[in-house]
């Protein structure tokens, strides 16, 4: 056996002991019900002395709570333990939805960032499983600000084409708390601001020459071809076609 292993010892009843004035191991004497909860005499381990302890169930209280979602508030209640401490940052479950405290105050109305439930006079909270991703559209030399709600973990990629109103939009950047990046993906709620730049035109997407037309079948936009195919200009050593406006060299005698 290793010489420098110790046995903990474990010790039961533990609760504060008027005698030590310590936390000390106690022997039950007595147990009484009394109301919901119930009375223990106690025997300190420590010192000897007899005292008594009572336990009680927490009592639920009712605290005001002002909900946002989105450009939405709502008031409300929820019951808690009147001895819980609540935090900023706290997340509860209310109206099959989570939320994210963002406010605590006193009864005088001051802020705090922690208290007990029964010192509480209201909380603040907002919606925190669905967020709001706000966008900057722009069109040419015309911008416009409009706002999605999605998941709180969806990610967005800058660079990539994304949906929105029935159109295509390129993300050419996106804000967070810390600046603005143009490459990578990002959570939405991380996002203060998505920066979209008019849909790709469709007349730039249109494969022109054989080699475009043979990767846009392989990639599936020409439609699926499980075998793809060299076009006949290729293979019979014909020249590739030439893009408007660009000149053929000609070739040395």
């Amino acid at each position: 056996m290793d010489d420098d292993f110790i046995e903990e010892e474990l010790v039961e009843n533990v609760t504060n002991c008027p005698g030590c004035n310590e936390q000390c191991g106690h022997d039950v004497l007595k147990q009484k019900p009394a109301g919901k909860g119930f009375n223990y005499l106690l025997k300190c381990h420590d010192c000897n002395h007899v005292h008594t302890v009572e336990l009680r169930p927490p009592k639920p209280i009712l605290i005001q709570i002002l909900l946002s979602e989105g450009a939405d508030t709502r008031s409300g209640e929820i019951e808690i333990d009147d001895d819980e401490e609540l935090h900023l940052g706290d997340i509860f479950e209310h109206d099959d939805a989570s939320w994210e405290i963002n406010r605590i105050e006193t009864k005088t109305g001051n802020s705090r960032t922690k208290l007990e439930a029964g010192k509480i006079g209201r909380i603040n909270a907002v919606r925190s499983d669905v967020v709001m991703v706000r966008l900057t559209l722009t069109r040419g030399e015309y911008s416009d600000s409009e706002s999605i709600f999605v998941e709180r973990e969806k990610q967005f990629k800058a660079g990539s084409i994304m949906q929105h109103a029935g159109q295509k939009w390129k993300i050419r950047a996106i804000h967070t708390g810390a600046g603005r990046t143009m490459t990578g993906r990002v959570s939405a709620h991380e996002i203060k601001r998505i920066y979209l730049h008019e849909p790709p035109r469709i007349e730039e997407n249109i494969p022109r020459t054989p080699r475009e037309r043979r990767q846009a079948w392989k990639e599936g936009k020409l439609g699926h071809n499980p075998n793809p195919i060299v076009p006949d200009a290729e293979k019979s050593g014909k020249p590739k076609q030439q893009r408007p406006g660009r000149r053929q060299k000609k070739k040395r005698k």
